[in-house]
């Protein structure tokens, strides 16, 4: 373990085997660093904020200071920040705890890229493999599932869900829920495909990607209420697998409704197809 002679470090501070705590960090007297963790330098951990093992935390990052949200008086506590293993948060990220207007914890997985400038609200929950893009923000009680991307400077808004698997394009702006499995872009985002080449990366068969296209055009790109739709697929054979499922009660669950198809796709006999560099095509 590695304390520089600048760094303020509460005695009541729990620090785990091989910590390292670079020149002028700030460590609270509730902070728990797991091992191997390191903040390089200029960085603050306050509040009820755990970090766990293989962290690595670059300077000017503000991780468990007091949450921005209005209802909070001068000097009232937040809530608790657990951040998990293996994470990579880059310069002047900001990530808040919970308050009691929400659940009361702010959650993140493990093994995220957060990039510089990203910011994680109250009450959020990221799960694993995810990435916040440069400047990439989730307002206060929304959800980011696993290995979603975050492209940079898109907004989530409060209360908003992006499912595991879905990519949000640069500069999006996030009112309503965006898919799992889905590329959403634009103000106010819109659902424009399915992220084929994310699910190729993650192992995802042939016959899994079909499956995935085939449910996205009954229940997006179909005529018909979301409710007729849902229905509809509910009472196929597809619904027997997971990943249809998963869709599905992604969708039904939804309280802020989910991305609308972008206009004039509806008419489209296929979902388009993703490429790396954005791109899509039909």
């Amino acid at each position: 373990m590695g304390i520089h002679p600048t760094a303020i470090v509460a005695s009541t501070a729990q620090l785990g085997d091989d910590v390292e705590v670079g020149p002028y960090c700030t460590v609270g007297p509730q902070v728990r660093l797991g091992a191997r963790t390191r903040l390089y330098s200029h960085v603050v951990v306050d509040g009820d904020t755990w970090l766990g093992d293989d962290c690595e935390v670059f300077p000017f990052a503000a991780i468990g200071c007091n949450p921005q949200d209005k209802k909070l008086k001068a000097g009232d506590p937040g809530g608790k920040l657990r951040i998990g293993n293996g994470n990579r948060i880059r310069e002047s990220v900001t990530i808040h705890g919970g308050t009691p207007f929400g659940g009361g914890t702010t959650t993140v997985g493990d093994h995220n890229m957060i990039l510089v400038g990203a910011h994680i609200g109250h009450d959020a929950t990221v799960g694993n493999h995810v990435v916040f893009t440069n400047g990439a923000m989730a307002a206060g009680h929304t959800v980011i599932g696993d290995r979603a991307i975050l492209g940079a400077m898109v907004g989530i808004h409060q209360f908003a869900r992006v499912g595991r698997l879905a990519m949000v394009g640069a500069g999006a702006m996030v009112s309503h829920d965006a898919p799992p499995f889905a590329i959403v872009q634009g103000d106010r985002a819109k659902l424009v495909a399915v992220n084929l080449v994310g699910l190729h990366r993650n192992g995802y068969s042939a016959e899994q990607k079909a499956l995935i296209k085939r449910v996205f055009r009954l229940l997006f790109w179909r005529a018909g209420t979301l409710h007729q739709r849902l229905e509809i697929v509910r009472s196929s054979a597809l619904f027997r697998d997971p990943i249809c499922k998963d869709i599905v009660e992604f969708t039904a669950a939804s309280k802020r409704g989910v991305c609308s198809p972008r206009s004039g796709r509806q008419q489209r006999s296929d979902v388009g197809e993703s490429h790396a560099d954005g791109a899509t095509t039909a």
